[in-house]
Formats: C-alpha cells, sequence, structure tokens
C-alpha cells in the first residue's frame, strides 16, 4: 500500500499557555482517491525521556510517585501516579536528559544508560516522542534525596521496589503508566534484575 500524500493547508495556534496547542488543518489523499480535508487539534509540548533505574544485585528498581492532574481530571481519585522518572528534553539530548532528570527526581547520579526504544504515547493528539532508557544504580550514587526542582513544584516521593513488587503492581493495577509499563515489561522479558 502507498503512503497517502498530506499537505498541511492551515495552522493556527489555539493556546500557548503551558505548552503549544494547534488547529491543523490539512489534505490527505490516497493513491487514485479524491483529496479529503481534515481538521485535528495537535498538542505539542515537546518530547521526552523516561528511565527504569534497576539494581541487579539487590533485585529492585527506583519508581517516583507525584500527583498527575490530568489523570485526577479523568478518574484517578487521588491523581497520584507511580512512574519511572521521566522529563522534558528541554535543550538537551536523550541521554543529557535523563541522567539529568534521575538526579533531580530520584536523588542518584548516573552517568550510564540504555536506550531501550522511543514511542510516541498519544500519536492522535500529542507530538511528543519519548526515549525510553534502563540504567543500573548502587547506594553510591545516591547524592541526594531527590524529589524534583522546588522550582518546578513537582513534590516527587522516590519509592524503591523489589522488582517482583513493582511488577506485580501492574496487574494489581497500582501501575497505569505506559511508560513504566513498557520498561518494566523491557526488564522482565530481558532478565536484566
Amino acid at each position: 500500500m502507498k503512503n497517502p500524500e498530506i499537505k498541511v493547508t492551515e495552522t493556527k495556534l489555539l493556546s500557548d499557555n503551558w505548552y503549544i496547542l494547534n488547529k491543523i488543518t490539512f489534505t490527505y489523499q490516497k493513491e487514485n482517491e479524491k483529496v479529503q480535508t481534515h481538521v485535528r487539534e495537535v498538542y505539542d509540548r515537546g518530547n521526552g525521556a523516561g528511565i527504569l533505574l534497576y539494581n541487579t544485585d539487590k533485585k529492585t528498581v527506583i519508581l517516583t510517585r507525584q500527583f498527575r492532574l490530568p489523570s485526577f481530571l479523568n478518574g484517578n481519585k487521588t491523581g497520584m501516579m507511580i512512574e519511572v522518572c521521566a522529563g522534558l528534553l528541554d535543550e538537551d539530548n536523550p541521554e543529557e536528559c535523563i541522567i539529568r532528570e534521575t538526579e533531580e527526581e530520584t536523588g542518584y547520579r548516573i552517568s550510564k544508560v540504555q536506550k531501550v526504544t522511543q514511542t510516541y504515547m498519544s500519536p492522535g493528539a500529542v507530538t511528543e516522542i519519548l526515549y525510553l532508557f534502563v540504567g543500573e544504580y548502587d547506594e553510591s550514587m545516591k547524592v541526594s534525596e531527590g524529589g524534583g526542582l522546588a522550582s518546578e513544584q513537582e513534590n516527587i516521593e522516590v519509592l524503591e521496589y523489589t522488582f517482583d513488587e513493582a511488577y506485580a503492581m501492574i496487574e494489581s493495577g497500582e501501575i497505569v503508566d505506559a511508560k513504566t509499563i513498557i520498561l518494566l515489561q523491557h526488564a522482565k522479558i530481558k532478565g536484566l534484575i
């Protein structure tokens, strides 16, 4: 099957209050068919990175817990989410970003990460590419309590679970974050822990 021909004909800025929300008008034409016009709203928050920190000796992982307003507005009674450490790239490349975010959020200073994949988490509405990593940690790497930057009002709780506890939290519904599920399943499949 040949790819359709796509042409963006109009981009209208709807909001740039926190991130960017555009209304996009585009044409879509399949081979030997007439041109269709579509209008969609697209949210651009930049690209991000996430990491599963793991310790092979202790058979543990580091996760975070924080309030997520969109989940609260969509049925999560407390709005609290258990997730892998993650953040927006800003001006950094994905590896630099996740090393920075790891120290800010978890208090662990790591220097080496391994890329697992990159993925679009909600491609129907959000432009974000999320780069996913794994990295080993041990107690000698702990340089602060973590918790995120006060200026960003993150209020992040750092959690350490055995890998088996964390993996079971997918089935119990305590972990419902896609990036966290992907990385825990990767660790299980690859036998990292």
